[in-house]
């Protein structure tokens, strides 16, 4: 099962004790997968389709639990494809509290969140990337959507595709936050285990490469340092040389692999290690002096 059938497995068995909540939430997958009408009488009508079972199943518990009527679900299967689809037909004044509700507290809005994400949502493998959405039919229930995510704190921003308006979110903390909200706790720690390993691969990576870079550089250097000792070697020899930069220059030659603390206690007169890497860098200066003559 794909991490978002995950998060909507855990979403649908999620009921609220408080009818306003489970409103909220009915009104969000009626607005997604649903169409709101009136028929011949005026009558309030609801006409609800989704290819998912899971959502489907939660409508007509979250119908059936707000108002305590019982509701029909049509099947009709698709033997090409080997899918089914899932309608409802519902009709009564009560559906306009579904319709036009208005939306305060903030555990309806966990709610409507919750429905909305059941109905119309998706997520990516944490393990590849961060992406979370929420598509919707319309521009207005895009910023109605986009502006309840955000009274939590986060960043939801729209894109347009094609003909639908899809909510999103891209930050891996802002995903755990949402999860958080939708009250998706399991997957919430299922995405928290993911993100704690990437980071250690992450981290273990820049130090790999930090300490490749550094004994990189560290052998440049050292080779340049050899050459120079050399060519001085060749051409003036080591007499001419004060007696600190000889002893330097043998002892680099001696340890071409030896880091420069470790150089220094080599010496005949052991130095410190800015003491050495002065030593070298006039050693490099006098052999630059040297090719120019």
């Amino acid at each position: 099962m794909s991490f978002s059938g995950k998060i909507k497995e855990e979403l649908s068995g999620h009921l609220s004790k408080a009818r306003h909540c489970n409103l909220a939430e009915l009104s969000a997958i009626a607005h997604m997968c649903g169409e709101f009408s009136e028929n011949k009488c005026g009558v309030c009508t609801l006409k609800f389709h989704s290819e998912n079972f899971q959502v489907a199943r939660k409508c007509f518990t979250l119908i059936e639990k707000t108002f305590n009527i019982r509701t029909d679900i049509a099947i009709r299967r698709n033997m090409a494809k080997g899918s089914s689809s899932f309608f409802l037909y519902l009709k009564g004044e009560e559906l306009l509290a579904v319709k036009n509700i208005i939306i305060h507290a903030i555990c309806c809005k966990r709610a409507y969140i919750r429905g909305a994400f059941i109905a119309a949502g998706s997520m990516s493998d944490p393990g590849k990337s961060y992406h979370f959405e929420i598509v919707c039919n319309s521009e207005e229930r895009a910023e109605y959507l986009k502006s309840m995510i955000n009274s939590f704190g986060l960043e939801a921003k729209i894109v347009l595709r094609k003909k639908t308006y899809v909510v999103y979110l891209k930050e891996g903390s802002q995903i755990v936050d949402i999860l958080n909200v939708m009250e998706a706790h399991v997957a919430l720690m299922e995405l928290e285990n993911v993100r704690i390993l990437k980071e250690m691969r992450n981290s273990v990576n820049r130090k790999v490469n930090c300490e490749t870079a550094n004994i990189n550089k560290t052998v440049s250097a050292a080779v340049k340092q050899v050459e120079d000792i050399v060519y001085i070697r060749d051409t003036i020899g080591f007499d001419k040389l004060p007696e600190g930069l000889r002893d330097a220059a043998l002892t680099r030659l001696s340890h071409p692999e030896a880091a420069l603390k470790e150089l220094g206690s080599l010496m005949d007169e052991p130095v410190g290690k800015s003491g050495v890497n002065h030593r070298l860098r006039k050693l490099s200066e006098i052999a630059d002096k040297l090719r120019e003559q």
